[in-house]
């Protein structure tokens, strides 16, 4: 089992190329919700999200390996940000990246300034990642999981280390879930050295595989999501995340479609800080006349910036008036 340790041994080593993320407090969302609010802002990273952490973890420790073989990987588009951050900061060049159609048009952007090869495959995230390990198992390049993997749990863990180093006095940590493998490394270190803080994962009410994981205490890897804006959580619970994480995890609560899209205007309008909902969903308890979280000190993880301009327009249209 993953011990706090190693979240720590992998923080010292992630640091000659990731800085750690600023933690803000929020006056306007503390005043909304009547609780003390502080922002984790992995939407300020290099490439607009988290997932540098553990795809750059992951490849530290593949080492020369990776060099000959190559790496191969799917995502919805922040993951492969990071494995090709990654891969650019480590001096990997025979990078491969599946990403499904549904991509936001922001990602596929930053995607195509790195220097690795990118391939469009069907609808959803599970489409992208049979896709990925097919090419894989035909050339022998290495798969690099976005969620499912110890070590990639291990530098997303990272987030939780610096929210306690920085914030001792937390008591509810609230992550966006989708593959689980940020909520899980967050439960390792937080748990680790704060036992008494809770934490809470977000889930669109479209995709609630965690919540289903939990419920049945078994993993549904793969879920067919209806549509949400909320791509970056979309699919399956991993098998690694589950077990590591189903002890740590307090609760994981869903949110409508119609939240998530108020949670973004509420962070431009409030804080000017550009969340897609990915990441946003993380205050949505916040904006709730009942919450239970009031009076309490709170961190909400903004787990990435990289929303589409066309749905940024929308939701000014729908809310600024």
């Amino acid at each position: 089992m993953l011990k706090p340790y190693q979240i720590i041994t992998a923080h010292k080593q992630l640091q000659r190329y990731i800085k750690p993320s600023p933690l803000i407090y929020s006056a306007a969302l503390s005043e909304l919700s009547g609780a003390k609010v502080w922002l984790k802002l992995e939407c300020r990273n290099p490439t607009g999200s988290f997932k540098i952490r553990g795809a750059t973890y992951k490849m530290l420790t593949l080492g020369e390996e990776a060099h000959q073989r190559g790496i191969v990987t799917a995502s919805a588009g922040n993951h492969g940000l990071g494995t090709s951050f990654a891969a650019q900061a480590i001096g990997l060049t025979n990078v491969t990246i599946f990403v499904p159609e549904t991509t936001p048009t922001a990602k596929l952007a930053k995607l195509r300034r790195f220097p690795t090869t990118l391939h469009i495959v069907g609808q959803t995230y599970d489409d992208a990642h049979h896709a990925a390990t097919e090419f894989g198992l035909k050339t022998g390049a290495i798969y690099l999981p976005a969620y499912d993997d110890p070590q990639v749990i291990t530098g997303a863990g990272t987030v939780g280390l610096e929210i306690i180093q920085e914030l001792p006095e937390v008591q509810t940590i609230l992550v966006p879930v989708g593959g689980g493998g940020l909520i899980a490394g967050i439960g390792v270190a937080v748990k680790g050295l704060h036992p008494g803080c809770r934490l809470i994962g977000l889930q669109p009410d479209a995709s609630p595989a965690a919540k289903i994981s939990l419920e049945q205490n078994m993993p549904v890897e793969e879920y067919d999501a209806a549509p949400t804006i909320a791509d970056g959580l979309s699919g399956g619970f991993g098998a690694y995340p589950f077990y590591i994480g189903r002890t740590l995890i307090d609760a994981i609560e869903l949110a409508t479609e119609t939240e998530l899209r108020r949670a973004i205007f509420t962070l431009i309008d409030q804080e000017q800080l550009i969340v897609e909902a990915s990441g946003a969903i993380a205050i949505t308890p916040l904006l709730r006349p009942e919450h239970g979280l009031r009076g309490q000190t709170v961190v909400c993880v903004l787990t990435g910036s990289n929303i589409d301009s066309r749905l940024l327009t929308s939701i000014l249209g729908e809310f600024a008036k």
